[in-house]
């Protein structure tokens, strides 16, 4: 069963935030970061299951691992129903939390 993966307003204006980050350090790298990013919630859409759980008693909740440089980033998303999966935040793996 394939998902449409959605993003919320506040995980855009994280893509936004990270981007904007990396850009003023490395333009082509903060591209590329998007991209993996991308490509990476593409797995959402046949496989969002096979991401963990944020808590063990929700099933629905879940982090994806996005492997980028040294660190990478997680997007944390939910489940909605047999359709629909949404990202509700991303964070770089060295930010101490979601805001």
């Amino acid at each position: 069963m394939s998902h449409r993966v959605r993003y919320t307003a506040e995980a855009r204006a994280d893509l936004l935030r990270l981007y904007e980050f990396l850009l003023e350090r490395d333009a082509p790298a903060a591209r590329r970061a998007l991209v993996s990013i991308r490509k990476a919630a593409e797995l959402l859409e046949s496989f969002p299951y096979t991401c963990r759980k944020v808590e063990p008693d929700n099933a629905y909740l879940r982090e994806l691992v996005v492997s980028f440089g040294d660190a990478g980033y997680v997007a944390l998303f939910e489940i909605e129903d047999e359709r629909t999966v949404s990202i509700l935040a991303v964070r770089h793996q060295r930010e101490d939390d979601y805001h």
